[in-house]
């Protein structure tokens, strides 16, 4: 595996790639990261990783400073799933003084998510957008990118800057990876005490129960809102929200074209988690 830590070396071993997966993440990685990392393993002749903790998607007040940074732990996942080349840039090397700037679409991008937590988005297409650009420089004869459906906004609005930009890449959506209990794995996982995580399965059972639902009959999006109020009765809601893959707001389940969205704060940790229907 090859360590790269600026792009021009970067540019220097992309040269003539043909069949390209790129996974994009900000370390701390996890088995969620790993599933990435395998179905582009299996998926092309090259994988690049990027490791980039992107300080322009944190708002003021929240957790830059303390986003788990495990460097040397994430160096040896990436070597034992067989990562070609490892992308470690240096803010520095990213952005630069009065830069262009790409922002999130008016109504998309700044509801739920974006509404919470408002420029969020803005910094995560910036980002996002020149590593593609990196990795396209050579023109590689095939580009997929790899996200979760975890962060389902996210994979919507990049998916929507690649189409809105003409840009040459796949964007794969993967599935969401869980522990053995149902919890959703995330990097903000760490922050949960032992006695938070009994408290946030609350969350997965939720979306259980709303897919039991489904499956049951029941589409109406206000009864499976009552019934995932009263799984988590004990948490602290931020949202419940019900879309279509376009991230319209639906009443009626659409099969095969709904999501259904979750926001909580466990003590002081704020998860996010959903169900694809």
């Amino acid at each position: 595996m090859i360590i790269v830590k600026n792009i021009e070396e970067l540019l220097k071993h992309t040269k003539n790639l043909d069949s390209v997966g790129f996974v994009p993440t900000m370390g701390a990685l996890h088995q969620g990261h790993l599933s990435l990392i395998k179905r582009a393993r299996d998926e092309n002749r090259t994988v690049i990783v990027s490791i980039f903790v992107n300080p322009t998607q944190f708002l003021e007040g929240e957790d830059l400073d303390k986003y788990p940074r495990r460097d040397l732990a994430d160096i040896e996942i990436c070597k034992r799933a067989d990562v070609d080349i490892l992308f470690m840039p240096t803010v520095e090397s990213i952005y630069f003084e009065d830069e262009l700037r790409v922002e999130a679409p008016a109504i998309r991008g700044f509801i739920l998510e974006g509404s919470r937590r408002a420029g969020h988005f803005n910094g995560v297409l910036q980002v996002v957008m020149k590593l593609f650009n990196i990795i396209l420089f050579n023109r590689p004869k095939s580009l997929r990118a790899y996200f979760g459906k975890k962060d389902a906004q996210q994979l919507a609005l990049i998916s929507q800057m690649v189409k809105d930009y003409f840009l040459n890449v796949d964007i794969i959506p993967c599935e969401i990876v869980r522990d053995s209990s149902g919890l959703a794995l995330s990097s903000r996982n760490a922050y949960l005490s032992a006695d938070e995580v009994k408290e946030a399965l609350a969350i997965s059972r939720s979306l259980k129960r709303a897919s039991k639902l489904v499956m049951q009959g029941v589409l109406d999006t206000s009864t499976i809102e009552r019934e995932m109020r009263d799984v988590m009765k004990n948490l602290d809601i931020e949202y419940i929200a019900f879309v279509n893959r376009d991230f319209k707001k639906i009443e009626t389940i659409e099969l095969k074209n709904s999501t259904i969205l979750v926001a909580c704060i466990v003590g002081e940790t704020r998860l996010i988690d959903n169900i694809w229907i």
